[in-house]
């Protein structure tokens, strides 16, 4: 543990041990503060003592130069210069503002893994629709036995009062409607080899964010989430294709298979948790996508608090160079073309409950109070050993208008092996934005019609 976390005092008094039965929405004079002293999603407007972290504007919603709409993106802060970097010689000096798992990353791989840190810049914004329906949750929305109720169209938990709502925050996150991925993924084996284990396009839809939908209606179904991997290499996996269909109530996901060799559609039977998922040819579980992707019920979630902390931010530099090998390290990224930013993020630490079976005992998650996405987590294993550390990338997207994720890494203590998601380079378009797909995309009658080969 980071004997050096700070704390705020504020953050400490609303500190909760575990997940709450229920958990009831803010008050309307709570809510307000959304348009005052807070962001419209719930992040502190005002910058920090010593103005490392600036005040928050609005967000970057202007175009950005050098984006082509539904190909490559730019990089608004591509002349901007690493104001210090942080190494494993001095790490210590830093001590107070890195997570468990970059100290251990500077620690285990002191020659090649480093943070270049940049000036911040506070990019998080969405639409207005969005942010009107964050209020509106703000005084209605509940958590109830770890799924969220009364909830749509925006962050459910904007004023949360526990680990579990920040958690549900990053789960809910902005992101788009419908948009697509055409991605490369690779496992780094110990001895530093990168092995391509996917190529193909993801296809993403979330109901939750439809622009002219409602609460109402929404319920009827609570599927939130709609996702559609499909493999075009490498030639081994080609032809293999994955269907996810995820509910409010994690119980009730669903998620279905095409294996080439079977020539047929498989229903997976748990899509959750610490199940090794196909997507990544089983490297990861599927609660590790992204950071985190899993079921609340399944830990009890502890808010810590709110620290300063240089996280990943802004990574459109990432997206510029047009080859994977240009961005793959022998055991992680390149850090030639990682940005790193001092934030305020939310500190939630979630220990497993008790008659609940996980791989991970603990965790602990870094989640940025403007996006609400999740960028660093840690897993301990059950010997009390730092085992894994999970990073998101994020990217400035202001045709959404967002700062959304976009590759995602894992690397495993325990064996040296890694794995990086979701690159984008060498792909000629890069998350881009799509009209709303037919329901019949999302079905598994869809999945055997595009994985046949």
């Amino acid at each position: 543990m980071n004997k050096h976390l700070p704390l705020r005092a504020a953050a400490l008094a609303m500190a909760v041990a575990a997940c709450l039965p229920a958990v009831a929405a803010v008050s309307a004079d709570e809510a307000a503060k959304l348009k005052t002293d807070l962001t419209p999603f719930g992040a502190e407007k005002a910058g920090n003592k010593d103005g490392s972290i600036p005040a928050w504007t609005g967000g970057q919603t202007t175009p950005i130069a050098g984006d082509k709409p539904g190909g490559r993106r730019g990089d608004p802060f591509k002349d901007e210069k690493p104001l210090y970097t942080v190494t494993a010689q001095n790490a210590a000096q830093y001590a107070d503002k890195l997570s468990d798992g970059v100290q251990a990353m500077l620690k285990k791989y002191p020659d090649s893994f480093r943070l270049d840190v940049y000036r911040t810049h506070r990019t998080a914004a969405a639409p207005q629709w969005v942010y009107d329906n964050t209020l509106k949750n703000a005084t209605r929305a509940k958590l109830v036995d770890g799924v969220v109720t009364e909830a749509y169209g925006g962050l459910p938990f904007p004023i949360p009062k526990g680990g579990a709502e920040v958690i549900a925050n990053h789960v809910l996150r902005w992101r788009g409607t419908s948009w697509q991925e055409p991605v490369t993924q690779y496992q780094l084996t110990a001895d530093g080899k990168a092995v391509l284990s996917t190529e193909g396009v993801i296809d993403q839809q979330v109901p939750y964010y439809m622009p002219d939908g409602n609460l109402a209606d929404f319920v009827k179904a609570n599927e939130y989430s709609f996702v559609k991997l499909v493999n075009s290499g490498p030639p081994i996996r080609a032809g293999e294709a994955i269907l996810g269909r995820n509910q409010l109530d994690g119980a009730k996901d669903q998620a279905w298979v095409y294996l080439t060799g079977q020539r047929r559609v498989r229903k997976l039977p748990n899509p959750c948790c610490d199940t090794p998922t196909p997507a990544t040819a089983g490297l990861m579980s599927f609660d590790e996508i992204e950071v985190f992707a899993g079921r609340l019920d399944r830990f009890d979630w502890k808010l810590v608090g709110k620290q300063e902390l240089l996280i990943p931010y802004n990574g459109n530099r990432l997206l510029q160079p047009t080859t994977d090998a240009a961005v793959l390290g022998a055991h992680h990224l390149n850090p030639d073309h990682v940005r790193w930013e001092l934030h305020r993020v939310w500190v939630v630490e979630a220990t497993l409950r008790a008659g609940q079976r996980h791989q991970a005992a603990r965790s602990r998650y870094y989640c940025d109070e403007d996006t609400w996405n999740c960028v660093l987590g840690d897993r301990w294993d059950a010997n009390g050993q730092l085992w894994k550390t999970l990073s998101a990338q994020t990217f400035v997207a202001p045709d959404l208008p967002g700062t959304v994720i976009g590759a995602f890494t894992m690397n495993d203590f325990a064996n040296g092996s890694a794995y990086i998601g979701n690159l984008f380079n060498s792909r000629s378009a890069q998350y881009p934005l799509k009209p709303r797909f037919a329901d019949s995309v999302f079905t598994p009658e869809a999945l055997a019609g595009e994985g046949v080969r």
